[in-house]
């Protein structure tokens, strides 16, 4: 499957490819200084600097070579988070150096999915499955100190924080359909943000707090599978109609983790090739 790992500008309104690849790869983080892009592909992690002619250098995560797409940079540029299978069986979060290094552990309990850092930079917010229910859980930067935000039944996905870090946004089918919900750090004030036909997931607040982008499928989709029409929408913090900001062939691997710009001028994404 070919992929193309583009950056979107507000500015110009256009698209533009930054690397190309006939490899399937996932899931662009943006460095806090917008000087590089992170991503993943086949269980390893990449760095892309945004210099012209770049190709990208693998990130060496030492035993973690079960890397699925979510992983995510400290908000002071330091630290590389990533969830990896190779040593537990299922999704676990470590951090390591962002120049690479020996994994720590973060996670005691398994299958957990990285999906947030806490604007301060002292929790992780993550996807987890405890006792055979989905639920959104916060946790200290190095591990321990698990909470369970909201949960119960259905599935819940996609915890990213807002930049003052007031609110959790994450999707939810907890009403039927997949909707975009956020809630306080603390679990209280759950609200549902999106309500239409659309299967939306992965909301990311921009780095300025006006917009958040999300992926939405077309009605009916189960899950989040790749390979298939989809929107990149924007829609106001507060709430309010969205807009789509680009249709495009992708899914699962497009945007599951924050891809915004430090300026919120931009965001990166992967497109895949119409076979």
């Amino acid at each position: 499957m070919k992929s193309f790992l583009e950056i979107y500008d507000f500015g110009t309104q256009t698209s533009r490819t930054v690397w190309q690849t006939p490899d399937h790869v996932e899931a662009p983080n943006w460095s806090p200084d917008g000087s590089f892009l992170v991503f993943n592909g086949s269980g390893l992690i990449y760095r892309l600097d945004l210099s012209e002619d770049a190709q990208p250098v693998r990130i060496d995560t030492g035993f973690a070579t079960g890397c699925n797409n979510d992983h995510g940079i400290s908000p002071d540029g330091l630290l590389l988070v990533i969830s990896d299978k190779t040593e537990t069986g299922k999704s676990c979060i470590y951090t390591l150096p962002i120049d690479g290094g020996t994994p720590q552990r973060v996670t005691e309990e398994v299958p957990s999915w990285w999906h947030g850092w806490s604007p301060d930079g002292s929790r992780h917010a993550y996807t987890a499955v405890r006792d055979g229910t989905f639920m959104i859980c916060t946790c200290a930067v190095d591990g321990g100190n698990e909470i369970q935000v909201v949960g119960g039944g259905g599935h819940y996905d996609g915890p990213d924080y807002t930049p003052d870090g007031q609110w959790i946004w994450f999707n939810s089918d907890r009403e039927g359909g997949m909707q975009l919900w956020r809630v306080r750090p603390d679990g209280s004030d759950l609200q549902k943000m999106t309500d239409d036909e659309r299967v939306n997931w992965f909301p990311h607040p921009s780095p300025d707090g006006k917009q958040v982008l999300y992926l939405a499928y077309e009605e009916g989709t189960e899950g989040h599978p790749a390979d298939r029409e989809v929107e990149l929408r924007l829609m106001p913090a507060e709430g309010g109609a969205p807009r789509t900001l680009i249709s495009l062939f992708g899914g699962q691997g497009t945007i599951n983790v924050p891809c915004w710009s430090p300026d919120s001028g931009s965001i990166a994404y992967v497109r895949y090739a119409r076979t």
